[in-house]
């Protein structure tokens, strides 16, 4: 099995242990990390111990390798086909040559209101109080305002991913997500991994930088939010 095979399942049961809740053949982030969860095997034995994680009127968000079938015991809430991408060519954008370049800064504990108010405007997946500690998040500020940011979300060996990219919808144009990824995917880099990414399917201006950037399509996925009855 490839290691961005079963992702989530094998970031939580390797480099990601610590933010790992597990019950049976289930595990899951920690739920204020992050919703993501996974199992050994979509199998039976597998929604139950996910069920069993998740406790009555719980949430998980999941990757899976063909759309959700309905089963007895969940509420599908939704969905959307996912693209797995991967930059192994280590490509650098290059920095504008009319534009200067945005101050970026590192995101903490203190600004987690800001990421979490900017990720529910923007939707870029699943953000919590605490998926600033899965990794290195950078972002840019306009008058104190944060409005574009980027980072690191699960984590296998010798894998990063890039996470979490978004801008303010009043801010676009400027290349920060560009910018913002350039600098996360050297970090990631400079510790002798690869970077990775998830992007919806549908999200077509994400994917067209993604490749630009000098990522390419590993593999087709599909995304569920499910609920437990």
């Amino acid at each position: 099995m490839h290691p961005l095979d079963n992702i989530i399942w094998n970031a939580l049961t390797t480099r990601q242990t610590e933010f790992a809740e597990s019950f049976g053949q289930a595990r899951r982030f920690m739920p204020e990390v992050t919703a993501l969860g996974g199992f050994r095997e979509p199998t039976p034995k597998g929604y139950e111990s996910m069920a069993g994680l998740v406790g009555s009127k719980g949430t998980v968000a999941l990757f899976l390798d063909e759309p959700y079938q309905k089963r007895v015991g969940w509420e599908f809430i939704v969905g959307a086909p996912l693209l797995q991408m991967v930059c192994e060519n280590g490509r650098t954008p290059q920095p504008s040559q009319t534009d200067p370049e945005p101050q970026l800064v590192q995101l903490g504990e203190a600004d987690s209101p800001d990421m979490i108010e900017l990720t529910a405007l923007t939707k870029p997946g699943p953000f919590g109080k605490r998926t600033h500690e899965l990794g290195t998040y950078l972002g840019i500020r306009h008058e104190g305002t944060l409005v574009a940011m980027a980072g690191e979300r699960m984590k296998v060996p010798g894998w990063t991913e890039v996470s979490a990219v978004c801008t303010h919808p009043e801010h676009t144009g400027h290349g920060y997500a560009r910018i913002l990824m350039a600098e996360v995917m050297r970090r990631i880099r400079n510790r002798g991994e690869t970077p990775f990414l998830h992007v919806r399917e549908d999200n077509v201006r994400a994917i067209e930088l993604y490749r630009r950037l000098g990522f390419s399509q590993r593999l087709r996925a599909h995304f569920a939010v499910l609920r437990k009855d």
